[in-house]
């Protein structure tokens, strides 16, 4: 097999398995319909202030000081990445005058991980957080 022949392959069993995860139906739901960049860069906005808000909450009852700073730093990797976005929207003309990420309410799995009291469970959820909060809608 060719190198042609392999990234072609390559490419056609990427697209096959992303697919099937729908993620157009999905943000297509939560922007209206329309996916514009911009659209889906405020909802990425919505995204990164939910994880930072996660972490943060979470911070003050952990168990310990390695928890705690590990959940101080995710919280300001959330607020840089939300900075970045904003300047990115910026960018593209986009007027954030008034917009709040937030309007709308929390996500469900914002409200989910929300509720999670243990260390144990939150740092068996954590690996998911920031992926959950950015796949699972309203």
């Amino acid at each position: 097999m060719d190198a042609n022949t392999f990234v072609t392959g390559l490419i056609r069993e990427n697209d096959q398995l992303l697919a099937r995860l729908a993620p157009a139906a999905t943000l297509a739901a939560e922007v209206g319909g329309d996916l514009a960049p911009v659209k889906l860069l405020r909802v990425a906005l919505k995204n990164e202030i939910e994880a930072s808000e996660i972490a943060a909450l979470w911070l003050p009852s952990a168990g310990s000081v390695a928890l705690k700073l590990a959940l101080a730093r995710q919280a300001g990797d959330e607020a840089k990445h939300y900075a970045r976005i904003e300047e990115r929207l910026r960018e593209l003309g986009d007027d954030l005058a008034g917009f709040n990420p937030l309007a709308a309410g929390y996500s469900p799995i914002f409200q989910y991980l929300k509720g999670l009291q243990t260390d144990v469970e939150r740092v068996a959820a954590g690996q998911f957080t920031r992926e959950a909060i950015a796949m699972v809608k309203n």
